[in-house]
């Protein structure tokens, strides 16, 4: 009986839902520049270069898919729903979420400062890997992968579904219409390690009213404060 063993690649492919007909180019995502900077005969290149196609296919792919699903929305809607759901939180987090962290190939220094678990590094390494499964499999292979992946984020991730509102700038608009002044954005507190903090944000508007955000950004801190703020303006007009 032969029990292989899977490679780390195959591995990681597997935690993705993809599988891989050249693995070489899942192991080109996951180099880091650090690495190849230190191993000049290294194998493969760094990412970089599919980080840059990454990140126009995953933009596609969402757009098409956002376009499916709200026919009625307008440009804008779409944009803000799009920019709600691939940002660097939500990409790091689907790198953690597969292991890919643990799969990265970083050169010592890179290393010993925590790479493995920086956001950045994590979310630029998920755009190469989008990217290495459209060179691999083409874009509907790419498209299908990435509607699963973020099935949940457009649904309802960080109100990023189909009743997401950017309530930041609907109530600066608001204030400044009403108090000829702009919401004030106060970070209160952020705890927990570098790759998984907790950011609480306080709005004061006019310097009457507060409300309290907390999220695992500090933009998204701020978004959830502006929801509660703008909720209350709208309770006191509506009978």
């Amino acid at each position: 009986m032969n029990d292989e063993v899977p490679s780390p690649w195959q591995t990681l492919a597997a935690a993705l839902g993809y599988a891989f007909r050249d693995h070489h180019l899942l192991m080109n995502a996951c180099t880091h520049r650090s690495f190849t900077n230190e191993n000049p005969t290294a194998p493969c290149s760094d990412n970089e270069r599919l980080e840059f196609l990454g990140d126009a296919v995953l933009q596609l792919c969402i757009s098409d898919e956002l376009m499916r699903r709200f026919p009625s929305y307008t440009e804008g809607q779409l944009s803000k729903m799009r920019a709600a759901i691939v940002n660097e939180h939500s990409l790091a987090n689907l790198a953690r979420k597969c292991g890919l962290g643990g799969r990265l190939l970083l050169g010592k220094g890179e290393e010993l400062s925590g790479g493995r678990e920086k956001s950045s590094l994590l979310a630029d390494a998920f755009e190469a890997v989008i990217a290495a499964v459209f060179l691999d499999g083409g874009y509907e292979r790419a498209a299908a992968l990435v509607k699963d992946l973020f099935a949940q984020a457009i649904a309802e991730g960080s109100g990023a579904g189909p009743h997401f509102q950017d309530y930041k700038s609907a109530l600066q608009e608001y204030c400044q219409n009403r108090f000829h002044e702009t919401p004030r954005y106060l970070l209160q507190s952020e705890s927990g390690p570098d790759h998984d903090k907790t950011f609480a944000v306080t709005i004061r508007i006019a310097g009457a009213l507060e409300a309290t955000g907390v999220g695992k950004s500090r933009k998204e801190a701020e978004q959830q404060a502006a929801r509660k703020a703008w909720d209350i303006f709208k309770a006191a007009v509506e009978p």
